[in-house]
């Protein structure tokens, strides 16, 4: 028997595989399709736990800059809570929505928009950019691509109650902004998934497409 480096013998971490897309582009069904289908280790979005939420949505002046900050910290906690899941379960981890959309679409539309001034952003900006330091990238990045009116309809059916007075042109503006931060993401692998297109949910045939292209980059 010859003698391992011991950073060579450690076991491989799980892989940590990311959901992204706009409100309504089916990031949830994803995740829990994925759970299933590759036995991953789901970890949800903590929509129902945001105490500013409903409030934001009522004056998004007022409350942005609370929700956000919010949403920030409950993400970097969610990503430590993967790190602890992956070093006591081999199986590998999904998240729904990552703490870079919170940043830079969610809360990125709040300051173009006037909702967060320039002060509240540099400071956001820089507890962002400190979590960020601190945390592990995905290994794959799927990103869910899902026109306006498709957004709409599958918000108007899922009838979240604080979802109903959301503005069209705010999910506009979070779809630009989508297209704008993933046009520039490089941290890891990505794929991108046409969900008006693709049924992975009913359609046998879809399934099957979004397994092969995920399983190529995981391996």
């Amino acid at each position: 028997m010859t003698g391992g480096d011991p950073a060579g013998d450690a076991a491989p971490r799980p892989r940590y595989v990311a959901v992204a897309g706009n409100m309504g582009s089916g990031k949830s069904s994803l995740v829990e399709w994925l759970r299933q289908q590759f036995d991953m280790v789901p970890f949800f979005e903590p929509n129902e736990q945001n105490p500013y939420l409903a409030d934001f949505y009522g004056d998004m002046k007022r409350w942005a800059l609370n929700s956000q900050l919010f949403f920030l910290v409950r993400r970097f906690r969610i990503h430590r809570e993967m790190e602890r899941s992956a070093a006591r379960d081999p199986r590998p981890v999904v998240q729904d929505r990552t703490i870079y959309e919170d940043a830079e679409v969610f809360a990125g539309h709040l300051h173009r928009s006037g909702c967060i001034d320039d002060r509240d952003w540099a400071m956001y900006q820089d507890l962002y950019r400190t979590l960020c330091a601190e945390i592990r990238p995905p290994d794959l990045m799927i990103y869910l691509r899902c026109p306006l009116k498709t957004l709409v309809r599958r918000i108007a059916q899922r009838g979240r109650e604080f979802e109903k007075t959301i503005p069209r042109k705010y999910l506009a503006s979070l779809e630009r902004l989508y297209e704008e931060w993933f046009a520039r993401y490089d941290l890891s692998p990505t794929v991108v998934i046409e969900t008006d297109r693709l049924d992975y949910v009913e359609r046998m045939f879809d399934r099957l497409e979004v397994v092969e292209a995920i399983r190529k980059h995981l391996g």
